[in-house]
């Protein structure tokens, strides 16, 4: 029979062992949390997109690319069922954010009717940038504006960069989202 505490000392570092394997699977891309916006709930983005493909966005509710809302979430409904993810960061790196994040929050859920994965306002670019956009920008570019585009693959590498004036359902964007959910990559 074994001991209670033999017992306990197997559970903890089989834990360990797996919580450690879990987060060595992580890329660096992803191995971050990050608020959701207008709530203090928290998304741990690689328990929430590890293994997927992903469009990232960074955003502002005053910009004029503030439209492409609409495209995002028309094809965040067309291609969630396949595996792939979405996250909108909101930002006032360009000085376009809303002054509140309720007032953010309004023009994403109620104006454009968001179902994505929508993060807290967070720098982009610069010293201050948040590790998610360091990593972005190390692997590919910082972005140049709102809007800005990230395809990225099921390992956290950048597979695609597109700027503000490529909508978000442009054949380009899209067909990689589609050759990534089919191919694993």
């Amino acid at each position: 029979m074994i001991k209670p505490r033999f017992a306990l000392a197997i559970f903890l570092g089989a834990f360990c062992f797996m919580h450690t394997a879990a987060n060595a699977a992580c890329p660096a891309l992803l191995d971050h949390e990050m608020r959701r916006l207008h709530s203090g709930e928290s998304v741990d983005l690689c328990a929430t997109f590890g293994g997927k493909p992903l469009l990232i966005v960074n955003t502002a509710s005053h910009c004029g690319f503030t439209p492409q809302f609409e495209s995002l979430e028309a094809i965040h409904q067309r291609y969630r069922g396949q595996g792939i993810g979405f996250l909108g960061v909101a930002s006032d790196s360009f000085n376009q954010e809303a002054a509140t994040e309720a007032e953010a929050a309004d023009v994403c859920f109620i104006n454009y009717g968001v179902s994505f994965t929508m993060a807290a306002p967070v720098p982009v670019t610069g010293a201050d940038a948040h590790p998610l956009f360091r990593e972005l920008a190390a692997q590919s570019r910082p972005p140049k504006w709102n809007f800005n585009k990230y395809v990225v693959d099921r390992e956290g590498r950048v597979a695609g960069v597109f700027g503000s004036s490529t909508r978000p359902d442009d054949p380009a964007i899209t067909g990689l989202l589609e050759e990534l959910s089919r191919d694993g990559g």
